[in-house]
């Protein structure tokens, strides 16, 4: 084989390698953007579910000491939501633990309050209340969807970050390595 021969496969591997790494530091930038969506996603649902809660709370078809009960949870849940800032670059720990704590208190507090037998019991008595509870449920459900959406963009960019290329080339430069949001989401029975 000639000199040329050889210069050109030379040029033609390095060209190959620079494009894989190339397309390696692109996906990751991508799935760094992806995370970030999913933590404002996140941080959205939750919002809304303690807006749904408090609007339990206050509609005055619960006993006292569970509306207030309510009412607290939810008012810490938007206290923490005000809080907590999302930083231009992806959080090592997605909301925050103290959030995470918090948004598990408002779960507990769900549950204790909202029993099947107290939701099947307001859902025959009061009127309008079976859309309350409906929309209680889907912003349950909907925190319980965004948080496993980011759970997996969490994996995803872990799962990425921990190739050797990507490790040992700096390809995600000084971005802290995600950690998954864990929370109770649960929702109450009888929802």
């Amino acid at each position: 084989m000639g000199m040329f021969a050889w210069i050109a496969l030379v040029v033609a591997v390095v060209a190959v390698v620079a494009w894989y790494l190339s397309y390696t530091a692109a996906r990751l930038d991508r799935l760094h953007t992806k995370l970030e969506g999913s933590v404002s996603s996140l941080d959205a649902q939750l919002v809304r579910r303690a807006e749904v809660v408090r609007e339990v709370a206050g509609s005055g078809v619960l006993d006292p000491a569970s509306a207030a009960l309510l009412a607290d949870a939810a008012s810490a849940s938007l206290d923490a939501a005000d809080v907590a800032s999302l930083h231009d670059e992806v959080r090592s720990d997605g909301i925050g633990e103290q959030r995470a704590e918090t948004e598990s208190m408002l779960t507990e507090v769900l549950r204790t309050t909202l029993t099947s037998d107290v939701i099947a019991e307001l859902r025959d008595e009061n009127a309008g209340w079976p859309e309350v509870i409906e929309r209680l449920r889907s912003a349950g459900q909907r925190v319980e969807i965004a948080r496993r959406f980011h759970n997996e963009a969490v994996r995803d960019v872990r799962r990425l970050r921990h190739r050797p290329q990507v490790r040992y080339l700096g390809l995600a430069g000084h971005t802290p390595l995600p950690a998954p949001v864990e929370f109770d989401d649960r929702l109450p029975d009888g929802l």
